[in-house]
Formats: structure tokens, sequence, C-alpha cells
């Protein structure tokens, strides 16, 4: 991945880059863009997370590398009583994704952020993610190493990781950090995890 994915500002101007996503019997339409990850579609990824799983119930949810916000606006217009932030580094990202739930009428669910304007006592319920798991191996444990410890007792993570990118060495992983791993599903070259925090 660039490092003009990760340094795409959101006060430069850009063309929005309108598609459609059904997901759990909702249809959202999205604004996408120049210089974030799955411009003007849903990547293959998403998609086998969504298709594979089922909306989850209520509670406080975290989308971990939000993009421009299509995980955890599906999750605030499925879920009646949620609340749902939305992290990532990328500012372009954070700023479409803000955009997206407003033209949705989710603002009052979902907001998207930086991790480090996100209180630092605030707990979820569950985290749902698509990994940025191309920031390599190590960056990549930090970051859940830094999330998982923020879910609530009975809370899980809910992940889509490819097959060839390391989902079962992931997986390995996680449950030898304390944090018991399943897989969900498997689908074209894709594993959907569940980590639970022990």
């Amino acid at each position: 991945m660039s490092d003009h994915y990760f340094s795409a500002g959101s006060e430069e101007p850009f063309d929005r880059e309108p598609f459609t996503a059904e997901v759990w019997g909702h249809e959202l339409p999205l604004a996408s863009g120049p210089g974030v990850f799955s411009r003007g579609h849903l990547d293959h990824a998403t998609a086998v997370l969504f298709r594979e799983t089922e909306s989850p119930v209520q509670g406080r949810f975290l989308d971990l590398g939000c993009g421009y916000g299509v995980i955890g606006l599906a999750i605030a217009a499925a879920v009646p009583l949620s609340s749902v932030i939305g992290v990532d580094v990328n500012d372009r990202a954070i700023l479409l994704a803000n955009e997206n739930a407003k033209a949705l009428g989710l603002s009052g669910k979902f907001i998207a952020c930086r991790a480090e304007q996100v209180p630092s006592d605030q707990v979820f319920d569950e985290i749902w993610t698509n990994p940025p798991i191309r920031i390599g191996k190590e960056a990549l444990h930090e970051l859940l190493l830094t999330w998982l410890p923020r879910l609530a007792p009975e809370g899980r993570m809910v992940s889509v990781v490819g097959k060839n990118l390391g989902a079962d060495s992931l997986q390995r992983w996680l449950g030898e950090q304390g944090y018991p791993t399943t897989r969900l599903a498997s689908a074209k070259g894709f594993r959907v995890l569940e980590t639970r925090r022990a």
C-alpha cells in the first residue's frame, strides 16, 4: 500500500466517487474517493465479512480501520441500539466516513476520528474490522493489542483476513496472547474470525 494512502489529506479538493453497498438488507449509498482504500467499490474481504455474518444486536462498536465507513455505517444502519466509532489514520477517509454518516442520517450513531481522539476510558462491546494487514505483522500486532484490551468483559472482535495474508497464523497468535479466536467462516480465500476477551 502506498504512502499516499496514509497521507491523503482531507483539506485538498477531490472528486467523490459514489457507489451503493447492500448489507444485511440495507442499501447504503456511499461516497469514496482517491487516496482511500477500496475506492468506488466494496472490497472482496469486506463483502465476505458481511455475507458470512449476521448483523449484531446492540451495543458500543468500534470500526477499526474504518476507511470511508462501510462496516461501521452498516452496523449503525442495521442495529437500532448502537453507537459506533470508526478510527483510521487517513484524514480523507475520516472526512468521507463522516460525510457518509450525515448523508445516511446516521451522524447521531456513527462518528469517525483518529485513534487518539477516542476517550481513553471508552470500552466496546464489539470491534469489527478488515484489518490493515499490509502495515506489517509487528505494526498489526501492536494495533490489535492496543484495542483488544478495550473490549468489555464479554466482548468480541469480528475480523476478516485473507488466508494468503496469514489469517491462520494470526488466529494462533491471538490465542497465544490470551484472546481465544475461532473461525466463523471460510470463503473465497478469506477467513472470518471471532476473537473473544478471555
